[in-house]
């Protein structure tokens, strides 16, 4: 084991709780770091305590990918690597976790890289001239170690839309997306080089295991020793995947005397069917909870893609993002239209509520100081009548940015009128809001141009939503409109996406 010692850099008060030491496993070895302060990021552990600078800093919010590394975690069928963005990740969250940064592709002897040579992704990148400046390069080198690894090593070449996908959470402002789309394509035609995944398996089961959760970091691995903890410590900082919480260490500064991560807990990492219900637990990742979506929705695929970025999903949950609570987070507008329930856990009990009926205000919410967000139920599309589900973000970029607007709509029609619908709205208020109103004009109402005019009129007027950077407040009304109607001519048989369907000048 390498040990080291790493003085906090800010001093810690002696009646703080004490610092557990962070154990990771990385080059083959295992790794131990002492003092590590809770709220300290991957991102300053890598660069300030350890010296390893390939990794770069930029935006400090899991923007441009500059800070992009590899996380390595036993799953159900062996290892799974996961890109992921060190600027707002804690250090302490990669405890008995594997790791890998843009250093590691030649020096890591699990990989087997010949000396002296290249990992074939370092290689298809400079064959195809995919590198300019250089800063963003560490980031996109590991974004595309991770897809190397989940493609295989074999002779079979990536597709376009493949490399696009993984790469949706970097950013280039020197060399243009060509070349690097193009060494993605090519990196699989060169000499394999696989990593040895048992001995990586091995070096995490052969981890010391840390002792009872206690001080600054607490991370429980069962649902009943968080909700103990969750109640003996009830002003510890509650995180999951930290892609929000981490904004508020490299924005706003914040430190935290003690932290509560559920990410480990059991329970809260599995995804069920229950009845006519999917069961998402608050710890599943964003990416696995939306491929169980559109798992059942397959229309949902290309909204999926345009949460955040890859790595960001790759971090943050569901849970968190619901329990965050924005106005303008994209999950709950789906959520609500989708009929979703939250269920809050407590050493008292549970309870539940629909996720409409969680929110308080802006930011704010119905969980007790003792409680945690445990579980959101999502019911199943029953088979029956014609039913439809459509959801839409509009935003200034496709990938990886925030919306102006989200509307989620899940209509069912019978005998050509509106027999059941629910619709979920983002960015019109101070929180994710269902639309009742609006479903109250179509419910029960024939399903054609009339109907429509009225309810668009209706929606446009059920909210009153702010003009801000993204978006000014009679805009956002007229795009809600339009979202609407494009659902309409989707039904019509339309694709819903040509512009010339819409009103003059809505979208422009």
């Amino acid at each position: 084991m390498i040990a080291f010692y790493i003085p906090s850099k800010l001093a810690r008060m002696t009646e703080l709780p004490p610092i557990r030491t962070l154990r990771f496993f990385r080059r083959g070895q295992s790794v131990a770091l002492s003092n590590v302060p809770p709220e300290r990021t991957l991102l300053e552990l890598l660069r300030e305590d350890l010296g390893q600078c390939g990794t770069k800093e930029g935006c400090g919010e899991g923007d441009c990918g500059a800070c992009t590394v590899v996380l390595g975690e036993p799953g159900d069928d062996g290892l799974r690597l996961r890109a992921i963005n060190s600027c707002i990740r804690l250090a302490h969250s990669i405890d008995g976790l594997a790791l890998w940064t843009v250093e590691d592709l030649c020096a890591d002897s699990l990989l087997g890289v010949p000396a002296g040579q290249l990992h074939p992704v370092q290689q298809a990148l400079l064959d195809s001239h995919a590198s300019q400046c250089g800063f963003c390069t560490p980031g996109f080198v590991m974004s595309l170690f991770a897809l190397y690894e989940e493609h295989g090593p074999s002779n079979a070449a990536l597709s376009r839309e493949q490399a696009q996908r993984a790469l949706s959470g970097n950013l280039c402002r020197c060399t243009g997306y060509r070349p690097i789309l193009e060494a993605a394509e090519q990196m699989h035609t060169l000499a394999p080089v696989p990593l040895d995944r048992q001995a990586v398996l091995a070096g995490l089961a052969s981890l010391p295991p840390q002792p009872p959760a206690q001080g600054a970091y607490l991370q429980p691995t069962q649902l009943e020793e968080l909700l103990r903890l969750r109640a003996a410590h009830p002003q510890a900082q509650l995180v999951a995947g930290c892609t929000d919480v981490g904004l508020w260490v490299t924005k706003q500064h914040r430190r935290f005397e003690q932290v509560l991560d559920l990410t480990r807990v059991a329970e809260l990492a599995r995804l069920r069917k229950i009845g006519e219900r999917l069961r998402i637990g608050a710890a599943v990742r964003l990416e696995d909870a939306y491929a169980a979506l559109c798992s059942h929705w397959p229309e949902l695929q290309t909204f999926a893609g345009r949460f955040a970025g890859l790595p960001v999903r790759n971090s943050g949950t569901l849970g968190g993002n619901v329990a965050n609570g924005s106005p303008i987070g994209d999950s709950m507008p789906l959520l609500i239209a989708l009929g979703a329930s939250v269920v809050l856990a407590s050493v008292r009990g549970d309870r539940q509520m629909p996720l409409e009926d969680f929110y308080s205000g802006y930011r704010k919410n119905h969980l007790a100081a003792d409680e945690i967000l445990a579980y959101i139920d999502v019911p199943l599309p029953a088979a029956g009548d014609e039913q439809w589900l459509r959801v839409d973000k509009i935003s200034k970029r496709f990938d990886d940015d925030i919306s102006a607007v989200c509307l989620a709509v899940r209509l069912q029609l019978h005998g050509g009128q509106v027999a059941d619908v629910s619709i979920g709205a983002g960015g019109v208020a101070a929180t994710p809001v269902r639309a009742r109103r609006t479903e109250a004009a179509l419910r029960a109402q024939p399903w054609n141009e009339q109907t429509l005019a009225r309810a668009i009129e209706v929606l446009r007027q059920e909210f009153e939503p702010i003009s801000d950077m993204r978006a000014s407040a009679g805009y956002r009304r007229q795009v809600l409109g339009s979202l609407l109607q494009r659902l309409w001519l989707q039904t019509q048989g339309h694709s819903g996406l040509s512009l010339e369907a819409f009103e003059p000048g809505v979208l422009a």
